[in-house]
């Protein structure tokens, strides 16, 4: 068989299969969409000292479904947290000889959800009162010029406290600082995050392991520099309980907000090995007719060089992607991005609610 036969076989079977890794990936696109993590709480069993073999037991309440990671700062390793529950990620650090945790040692938890990621630091001690300002741990005299203050502390409660009801916690005070609230029957904290100046707020999802009651009890705190207030919450978990003397705060909607932007992202492919073996021999091919069939051996090396380059950019153009970003301003003051694989029938400044990791109009 003629050679510039074989060579030219050779070539399109190799190239032609590059069009099914590239329909794998948008069938995968297809089914893709990006959904920014949301960490609820995080918290710690302390030690009482840093000493080897002692435990520290970490907690994080956050979007489900997703992988959780916490880093100890003077820690020689980290603790990937196992998902017990939808939401909840729990996971324990065995303190270790080699390393230098302190009364002032911090941790970073992650959250990874798809591609993104959040991340949030631990408000408290790794080590209990028995262990700060012990002559192993000396802990820093730090006067912190700034006394906060708590101006006022609410919920907005669900109709009844079932698994899967929000208990949305909002806490007035000193700007700048960090808010975590403690509810008796739940274990761990509950991150309030700063969406403006002075006002923070938080939702926390009960879970099926929590004995929370309608009358529990429920402590804000709001930490300046090291400089710390607390405030326990005057009113019931429950809507409508006792509301002859309680006072519900007005209800709104969390999810809702306005489109603020549109942004379409395109993703370029990787090219393969395969794609520069097909260019390859496809410009070796021609490179070999110069001269009427007769082609010199440099003509064929540059050519199956350019096919390398060809070949290879093609194929990344063939496993390019795109989607669109929508961005939401919540009325809350914090924004939420959704994905879409195709573009959506919204408008920068349509009023809009987040359901289900996808966007619905508000007439």
């Amino acid at each position: 068989m003629n050679k510039n036969i074989v060579l030219g076989l050779f070539a399109a079977a190799l190239f032609f299969p590059i069009l099914l890794p590239s329909s794998q990936a948008d069938a995968q696109q297809s089914n893709y969409v990006a959904t920014t993590p949301r960490i609820d709480g995080f918290d710690v069993e302390p030690v009482d000292e840093p000493t080897p073999g002692n435990e520290l037991e970490f907690t994080l309440y956050g979007s489900p479904g997703g992988s959780a990671a916490v880093k100890i700062g003077g820690a020689t390793g980290s603790v990937v947290l196992v998902e017990t529950e939808a939401g909840v990620y729990e996971g324990t650090y065995t303190i270790r000889r080699r390393d230098k945790i302190n009364s002032v040692s911090n941790a970073t938890a992650n959250l990874r959800l798809g591609n993104r990621v959040i991340s949030a630091i631990l408000d408290e001690p790794l080590i209990g009162r028995a262990g700060v300002g012990s002559a192993r741990n000396p802990a820093p005299v730090v006067r912190s010029p700034v006394i906060p203050n708590i101006d006022r502390f609410d919920v907005d409660p669900p109709a009844r406290l079932a698994t899967g009801e929000d208990l949305i916690l909002m806490l007035t005070g000193t700007p700048g600082g960090t808010a975590s609230a403690k509810i008796v029957g739940v274990k761990g904290k509950v991150v309030l995050n700063e969406i403006r100046a002075g006002v923070y707020e938080g939702i926390y999802t009960i879970k099926s392991r929590d004995r929370i009651a309608a009358n529990a009890a429920v402590t804000g705190t709001l930490r300046v520099g090291d400089q710390e207030k607390s405030r326990v919450l005057g009113q019931s978990l429950v809507e409508n309980a006792n509301s002859s003397s309680r006072t519900r705060p007005a209800a709104r909607c969390v999810t809702c907000g306005v489109v603020e932007a549109i942004n379409l992202v395109e993703v370029k492919g990787e090219g393969t090995y395969l794609g520069k073996i097909a260019g390859g021999l496809a410009g070796a091919l021609l490179g070999s007719q110069v001269g009427q069939g007769r082609g010199t051996t440099a003509a064929e090396i540059a050519a199956a060089a350019g096919g390398v380059f060809v070949g290879n950019e093609i194929e990344k153009k063939m496993k390019t992607t795109k989607h669109y970003e929508v961005v939401v301003r919540l009325e809350n003051g914090g924004s939420q991005t959704i994905t879409y694989n195709e573009r959506p029938n919204f408008s920068v400044g349509s009023k809009v609610k987040v359901e289900n990791e996808a966007l619905t109009l508000i007439n």
